[in-house]
C-alpha cells in the first residue's frame, strides 16, 4: 500500500451516524448541529459529539456564523481517505488473486508452489 493507513481516521468513519453526518454535510454543504440532529437518529448533544470526533481527524471544520457553527466538509482530507480505502481495496484484491491461483492449484492437484 502506497498510503499509510490512519486508524484515527478509520475509527472516526467507523460509526454509521458520523458517516450519516458526513453524507448529510456533503449534500447540504454546511449544516449546524442542531439541523443534522433533525435528520438523524440521535439527539442534538449527541451529533455534537460526533462533530467533535470529526473535527479532530480533520474531516470537518467549522466555521462561526452568528450564534451557531457551521460545519463543512474537508474534501482534501476526505480525498486521503478515499484514497486510504483504494489502496487497502488494492492490496486484499491482490491477496484475494493469489489465494485464488492456490486454490484453483489444489484442486488441479498440483503443488501451488510452482504456479506463482
Amino acid at each position: 500500500m502506497s498510503a499509510t493507513v490512519d486508524d484515527d481516521l478509520w475509527s472516526a468513519v467507523g460509526d454509521p451516524t458520523r458517516r450519516r453526518m458526513l453524507d448529510l454535510l456533503l449534500s447540504e454543504g454546511t449544516a449546524t448541529a442542531t439541523s443534522l440532529s433533525e435528520h438523524l437518529p440521535v439527539t442534538r448533544q449527541a451529533v455534537a459529539k460526533h462533530l467533535v470526533v470529526l473535527d479532530r481527524v480533520g474531516l470537518v471544520h467549522a466555521s462561526t456564523a452568528g450564534r451557531e457553527k457551521q460545519f463543512h466538509v474537508d474534501h482534501a482530507q476526505l480525498a486521503r481517505a478515499v484514497a486510504q480505502l483504494a489502496d487497502v481495496g488494492a492490496a486484499w484484491d491482490s491477496r484475494l488473486q493469489r489465494i485464488k491461483r492456490i486454490a484453483e492449484a489444489i484442486q488441479r492437484g498440483t503443488d501451488p508452489k510452482t504456479e506463482q
